[in-house]
Order: C-alpha cells, then sequence, then structure tokens
C-alpha cells in the first residue's frame, strides 16, 4: 500500500470529487434554488471533510471529520430519494447517485474505523 501524503491521495476523497461533478450536472436545469443549493452544499461536505480532517495531521481529528463527511453522503442519498420523487430524475439516475454515495460512505466509514482502532 502507498503511503498517503496528500488528501488527493485518497480514494475516497477522488471518488467525493466525481460525485460533486455529476450531482453538478444533474441540478444544472433545476429551478428548485432551495433544493440545489442544498445538494450542492451535502455533496461539496464530503469531499471538503474529508480534505480537512486531513489536514489536521491527527487521527482522533481526521475521524471525527470522516464522520461528518460520511453524514453529508447519507444526506446526499436522501436527496436522491427526494430528487426522484419531485422528479428532478430520473429513478435510474437516483437509483446510480445513491449506490455512488453509499460505495464512498464505506469507504468512508472503513478509513474511519481504521483510524480509531
Amino acid at each position: 500500500m502507498n503511503k498517503v501524503e496528500r488528501f488527493e491521495d485518497l480514494r475516497i476523497w477522488q471518488e467525493a470529487r466525481l460525485l460533486v461533478r455529476e450531482v453538478y450536472e444533474d441540478m444544472k436545469g433545476n429551478k428548485d434554488w432551495g433544493f440545489r443549493d442544498q445538494m450542492h452544499r451535502a455533496v461539496i461536505l464530503i469531499m471538503n471533510n474529508i480534505a480537512e480532517g486531513f489536514e489536521r495531521h491527527s487521527d482522533t481529528e481526521f475521524a471525527r471529520f470522516l464522520n461528518i463527511a460520511k453524514g453529508s453522503a447519507g444526506e446526499v442519498r436522501s436527496m436522491y430519494y427526494a430528487a426522484e420523487d419531485l422528479k428532478y430524475v430520473g429513478g435510474d439516475m437516483a437509483l446510480e447517485r445513491r449506490a455512488f454515495a453509499k460505495g464512498i460512505s464505506k469507504g468512508i466509514g472503513s478509513l474511519e474505523g481504521y483510524l480509531r482502532k
């Protein structure tokens, strides 16, 4: 396993970055500004909390920020249920995005568990 020297080296951060792009593209034409803003905030927080926690240079602090990022991944999944119900996105897209966010959440949880040992 390669030593991780920067948060950009973390697979979970890289995946969160991809999810940001997808969410922003999905919400591009959405005129429900409040919904769109909340979705944007939630997905950005996944990526940023991973980065911020890593930069704290403390396993305890990093684990805490990962926990927050994991919560934001859950929020994104929940919002895709609402987006589907409100017909902002199709069912297949919502399912795909929820699965992607769930995968990121699992990766975050694994790293968090390792750090808390």
